[in-house]
């Protein structure tokens, strides 16, 4: 028998890049708050309607590194507080129960461990950014997290700052199954390196579905933790930046091939589901319509 599934919701930045709202560089998903908010809250409430149980906050670009491009790293404790209390609103005013997670994101470059901030730089910024989130979300997601010591960072401050919210890890992989993270750690080591901090579920995101097939295969040997997913539709090359000329490639992938690996990780024991990048709410209505 299957363990009950829990939806979350697709990406945000991706879906607002696909609805002509925002450009894919610069600003990212962060300009949207201030230029389109409208269209912040209206891809939360369609994720919403799509069935998806658990969403995110767009705070995934509202780090000082992302919004020194605009001279504005000083804004960051405030964009991200706008975009929790729109997911909080989103959520509250949705006809059945809705949790908001915090996104702690990558505080430099996505998918490139050797950018990763030291220890105490990181660990600061993260402090901050979990005080700003934590009266409006129910639970802190590291999201993206590209190497150990990066989600030890964000978990140790989420635990610091508040201690009875559930605190999810959610790391990205190499691209080539069975490779581990994005820095070639294996998923032991990055497992031991939040050990102390007790995360409340492992997930893998942010990467194309084959490598989450056998790293979803690997993990649930190693915990009893609820285990997860949410791929993209994009193969990231290495040295890849928001804003340089590396190219990524796009995943062709309809609904229905989607809902393949989708029960192939249900099989398996991931009960902890949804989409990132060019995942969009048709993809989410079609898990929650598999329960």
């Amino acid at each position: 028998m299957q363990k009950e599934l829990k939806v979350l919701d697709g990406g945000m930045g991706g879906e607002l890049i696909a609805r002509g709202i925002m450009p894919s560089n610069g600003l990212w998903s962060a300009r949207a708050l201030l230029d389109s908010p409208d269209a912040v809250m209206e891809v939360h409430s369609d994720y919403i309607k799509a069935g998806a149980e658990i969403i995110t906050t767009n705070s995934y670009s509202t780090i000082p590194s992302y919004l020194a491009k605009a001279g504005m790293s000083e804004r960051y404790e405030d964009l991200t507080d706008v975009a929790a209390k729109m997911a909080r609103t989103a959520a509250d005013a949705a006809s059945s129960k809705v949790e908001v997670a915090g996104c702690l994101p990558p505080l430099s470059e996505s998918y490139r461990h050797d950018l990763v901030p030291l220890d105490a730089e990181g660990f600061e910024v993260y402090k901050n950014l979990v005080t700003v989130l934590k009266p409006s979300v129910d639970l802190y997601l590291c999201e993206t997290m590209s190497c150990a010591r990066e989600a030890a960072n964000a978990a140790k401050a989420a635990r610091a700052v508040d201690a009875e919210k559930p605190v999810w890890i959610a790391w990205t992989l190499d691209e080539t199954p069975g490779g581990g993270l994005r820095s070639g750690e294996s998923i032991e080591e990055a497992m031991a390196a939040v050990a102390s901090y007790s995360p409340d579920a492992y997930l893998f995101n942010c990467t194309a579905p084959e490598a989450i097939s056998v790293a979803i295969e690997q993990i649930v040997k190693l915990t009893d933790k609820p285990v997860g997913a949410y791929p993209n539709r994009y193969h990231i090359p290495p040295g890849w930046t928001l804003d340089n000329e590396i190219g990524t490639e796009y995943i062709e992938m309809t609904v229905d091939e989607f809902m393949q690996y989708v029960d192939r990780w249900r099989a398996m024991g991931a009960t902890v589901l949804g989409g990132c990048c060019g995942i969009g709410p048709s993809f989410i209505a079609a898990i929650a319509a598999s329960r």
